[in-house]
């Protein structure tokens, strides 16, 4: 095997990086002629292997342990580093969640291996795989070239790949065996990470209405909230918003809040610095409506209005509701 994709649980269901590495790791089979497969486990193990066995992946590996039943790093940390152990890929694919960002650097610790993380892209080079990455608040982009012997663990940056695009199959499940012992688990997981309590996830959201400082002034943000419920959208905003203090932090898209994509992305009065754009990009469709027609975020837009964010947004709410 020579590219080996670690899923993850998310209520049952593969959660959506994984999907992402999944489309990841397609590409990288097709252009170099890999075989690839994935890895599930924990307590919806028999769940997510169903699902993933419906993809073109070659063969999913199910890791049934009672150790593995409740998630702990240094359980999950064992078992993977088991399992590249015994599959020897070259690649190992992760999304780069919240608990791959837990347990992943163990295993790259466990086995001597680095761990290239946060990539947003890959290309080849003489049959190799050059990863990419940004640096400098996503101002400039570095190319990364593994060398020397695999495994290469790698993680991509959530919407770095599509989950739309994703190949189905049909892989053939079979049983990993692992040798886990109560004396490896040295700590205990709490309650998954949330961005923020009562917070939104807008990682999830099909449709999502953002608001930037086009918007005006903190009075004219229930003009963006009533679109977006009358959308049935969430509702998202760049960072200027947040730091003013008109929408809370977990609204925040951006290089430094939540990385989405959505079937659609309505942009109201944001200029599209490129802070803002890497975590959006992944929209399926992009709708901007900004008064200033050089605002670079018409250039990565479907569709673009010029005009007043406060005269369109009304008109188009009462035209949905």
């Amino acid at each position: 095997m020579d590219i080996l994709i670690i899923l993850e649980d998310s209520n049952g269901k593969i959660h959506r990086m994984g999907l992402e590495s999944i489309v990841a790791a397609q590409k990288m089979a097709s252009g170099l002629g890999l075989t690839m497969g994935a890895v599930v486990m924990g307590a919806n193990g028999d769940a997510l292997a169903n699902e993933a066995s419906a993809y073109n992946i070659g063969e999913v590996i199910k890791v049934n342990d009672d150790l593995l039943v409740s998630y702990s790093s240094d359980g999950y940390a064992e078992a993977v580093k088991q399992i590249i152990e015994q599959e020897n890929p070259t690649y190992v694919l992760f999304g780069h969640t919240y608990q791959v960002r837990d347990f992943a650097p163990k295993v790259s610790a466990k086995l001597m291996k680095p761990f290239l993380v946060d990539n947003v892209a890959f290309s080849t080079d003489g049959g190799k795989v050059v990863f990419a990455k940004q640096m400098f608040n996503a101002k400039l982009f570095s190319d990364v070239t593994p060398n020397g012997d695999g495994p290469y663990l790698v993680s991509f940056q959530s919407a770095a790949f599509s989950a739309d695009k994703i190949e189905t199959g049909s892989a053939a499940v079979r049983d990993g065996s692992i040798a886990l012992d109560a004396s490896m688990i040295k700590t205990e997981s709490e309650d998954p990470f949330q961005e923020e309590a009562g917070g939104v996830d807008l990682t999830s959201a099909e449709l999502i209405v953002s608001v930037g400082r086009g918007i005006g002034k903190e009075e004219n943000i229930p003009l963006a909230q009533a679109l977006a419920k009358a959308l049935g959208a969430e509702l998202a905003s760049s960072r200027p918003v947040v730091d003013a203090g008109w929408l809370p932090s977990a609204h925040q898209v951006g290089s430094s809040g939540q990385s989405v994509s959505p079937k659609m992305y309505l942009a109201l009065g944001i200029s599209g610095a490129i802070q803002h754009v890497v975590g959006m990009k992944g929209s399926k469709n992009i709708v901007a409506i900004n008064k200033d027609p050089e605002a670079p975020i018409f250039e990565i837009a479907d569709y673009g209005v010029v005009g007043d964010v406060l005269e369109i947004v009304p008109k188009l709410t009462e035209a949905l509701q």
